[in-house]
């Protein structure tokens, strides 16, 4: 495949427990190259690149990923895997994994919820005043 678009994400020397880590979270998920500079790696079947570039750069918000969840239950999988060992919640579904990275976790309702616009505005409410995202809430603001 020609023009393949993939993230490389710049890692002080983490580039492979990053990876191995990341893999031990997402279903169909594996390591496919390691060398001292590089990791290549599949989540979910979508290519990412871990460099070994050094101390010079350090993760921030600008730059997350979204996992989309159908329920309450994968919500909570990934919050508490992704905040494992050091990782930190913030707030309306997002965090930072052990290594800095930013994460999103929400509903693939949420999109249904806010063009509703008579609930779109007590849904936003709900999600301003949580850190993990409860389904239940939203549905029911």
């Amino acid at each position: 495949m020609t023009n393949q678009i993939y993230p490389c994400l710049w890692f002080d020397g983490q580039a492979k427990a990053a990876a191995d880590f990341y893999c031990s979270v997402f279903k169909n998920s594996k390591v496919t190259t390691d060398t001292p500079m590089v990791v290549n790696f599949e989540l979910n079947g979508k290519k990412f690149m871990g460099l070994n570039g050094g101390p010079m750069f350090k993760f921030n918000e600008a730059v997350s990923m979204v996992v989309e969840c159908e329920t309450q239950e994968e919500i909570d999988n990934y919050w508490n895997k992704l905040t494992a060992d050091g990782g930190q919640e913030s707030q309306c579904g997002w965090l930072k994994d052990k290594f800095g990275f930013s994460w999103q976790i929400i509903p693939n309702i949420i999109g249904k919820l806010m063009t509703d616009t008579e609930k779109a505005p007590r849904v936003m409410q709900e999600i301003m005043k949580m850190k993990k995202i409860d389904i239940a809430k939203l549905v029911n603001a």
